[in-house]
């Protein structure tokens, strides 16, 4: 990304795939499910706020498409997982 980008979309974008993880951790440490899966809701509302940051980052030109296409594969990949963990939880 463009150096300017740096303190912008850059860092939130960061932030928010850093939240995925946390989120997943804090909530593993919950007494109970429902807790547990608020916490994986949130994680997995910070795979879409990336999700939406690298569409972004394609549509402006400061990623390439190909880059673009392998880090939104796996995203889906993490969305799909937090989204059968979730409901599996939810049963």
């Amino acid at each position: 990304m463009p150096y300017f980008e740096k303190k912008g979309l850059c860092d939130q974008l960061q932030r928010a795939a850093v939240s995925i993880s946390s989120n997943i951790a804090e909530g593993s440490a919950r007494t109970s499910d429902s807790e547990f899966a608020h916490f994986l809701d949130i994680a997995l509302g910070s795979a879409y706020e990336v999700e939406t940051q690298l569409l972004i980052s394609k549509n402006v030109g400061y990623i390439d498409i190909n880059i673009y296409n392998q880090l939104l594969d796996e995203l889906i990949s993490i969305e799909k997982q937090l989204t059968g963990l979730v409901n599996s939880i939810r049963k």
